[in-house]
């Protein structure tokens, strides 16, 4: 199985715990030139090339000797298991972290790597890597979504970009032809990939600061009953050949406006040219524009012997190497790297819609809360699955869901 970056923006961050797991890590006590040994995992990207470069960064490493290991096959179980042992990692990269691994005491505290640069990483992918006030992951890349809107087709129909919620329901729906669909969120009508997007984009949040629900408001459900007149409306395709995540749709003309990722630009613009443009999900009512955003974070087991040396690895590798990170970055795939100045001047992003996905993570990024639980996830998910489809009352969903997350969070609290 191999998974792009693109593939954490449409999951959880829960770690399945197994009782074993392999224990062939190239760890030793000692490394050649008197510097340690360190293990390092990667989940098994999807992307050419990016293996190759990790192995590069890491052969480029003077103080100790790193093999890294390139994991297929489910990686979050896999690196849940191995934390639990001492034939794990010494260094790895994590979807997350969740709460279990920081509560658990099984990853370190990088909080002192990032002295001096800390204001330098993007607020929204540093806020899930954060908890009691200390950072337990760096983040490594950007992965965003935005909306793609043929600029042609809205001409002809003599609409302008949606700005707001209600302007997007109104633009698809005009949109919509016998051969075109205005608005294309995925094969599930949204319910997959939307997740808190449109609740950001109603000014509310899915877990605030101080640990509560935070769309416990009537506002949640006129925005999901918005989402919903999407599909009632007839202006959503459903069943395309290809998911959300492939911009086929876009770029055959099946949809004159598609939600999709950063990762679908280069292939977006070689196909139509100028004929495009992109925004981040409307707002609603009093809310804010809203792009989701996340970033795997590279991480420091506690059951490694070389805490300290893979803390100067990982500040080598994720803080100090800017030109790794932009490599990393945007040369095996297109992403954001998670360092604003290195966002601001990398020369693949610095115009066009490039530029525009970059303002809008800066400006409207938000990413899923450390707080927010599989259980939380998959109970607003369904929830929102039987708003959009069925037609399901927003107001007793929400409720529904309301209970199910505040249960989970004051679990998650007593830990």
């Amino acid at each position: 199985m191999t998974i792009s970056r693109r593939g954490l923006l449409g999951t959880g961050a829960a770690l399945g715990l197994l009782t074993a797991c392999g224990s062939n890590t190239g760890r030793d006590d000692g490394g050649a030139g008197g510097g340690p040994e360190l293990s390092q995992w990667y989940h098994q990207y999807g992307e050419q090339g990016t293996e190759q470069a990790v192995k590069k960064y890491a052969a480029a490493y003077d103080k100790a000797h790193v093999t890294v290991q390139w994991r297929p096959g489910n990686y979050d179980e896999q690196t849940a298991a191995a934390l639990l042992t001492d034939s794990g990692p010494d260094v790895f990269e994590v979807n997350g972290p969740t709460l279990d691994q920081i509560q658990g005491k099984q990853i370190a505290d990088l909080t002192g790597l990032f002295e001096g640069v800390k204001d330098d990483f993007n607020p929204a992918v540093l806020a899930p890597k954060t908890y009691d006030g200390r950072i337990w992951a760096i983040p490594q890349a950007i992965d965003m979504q935005m909306l793609y809107y043929r600029k042609s087709l809205l001409a002809d129909a003599g609409v302008e970009p949606p700005r707001t919620l209600d302007e997007l329901v109104d633009t698809a729906k005009r949109l919509t032809s016998k051969k075109t669909k205005g608005l294309f969120l995925g094969n599930d009508g949204g319910a997959g990939v939307l997740g808190g997007t449109p609740l950001y984009a109603a000014g509310l949040e899915l877990v605030t600061e101080d640990g509560k629900v935070g769309f416990d408001d009537p506002a949640a459900a006129r925005a999901l009953g918005k989402i919903h007149q999407l599909y009632a409306d007839k202006s959503l395709l459903l069943g395309a050949p290809s998911d959300w995540s492939d911009p086929s749709a876009f770029v055959q003309g099946l949809t004159a406006m598609q939600w999709s990722g950063l990762w679908a630009l280069p292939t977006v613009q070689k196909e139509l040219g100028d004929d495009f443009g992109v925004l981040p999900f409307p707002k609603d009512g009093a809310g804010e524009p809203s792009v989701p955003v996340g970033a795997y974070g590279a991480a420091v087991s506690t059951r490694g012997k070389h805490q300290q040396a893979a803390k100067d690895y990982l500040k080598w590798l994720w803080i100090d190497r800017t030109d790794h990170q932009e490599d990393f970055a945007l040369s095996y795939g297109f992403h954001i790297p998670a360092r604003k100045s290195l966002a601001k001047k990398a020369g693949k992003l610095r115009k066009g819609a490039a530029a525009d996905a970059v303002r809008f993570t800066t400006d409207h990024g938000c990413a899923q809360p450390l707080r927010w639980t599989p259980a939380s996830q998959t109970a607003y998910q369904d929830a929102l699955s039987r708003i959009i489809k069925d037609g399901a009352s927003p107001d007793s969903e929400l409720k529904k869901v309301v209970r199910k997350v505040s249960a989970e969070l004051d679990r998650v609290k007593k830990k």
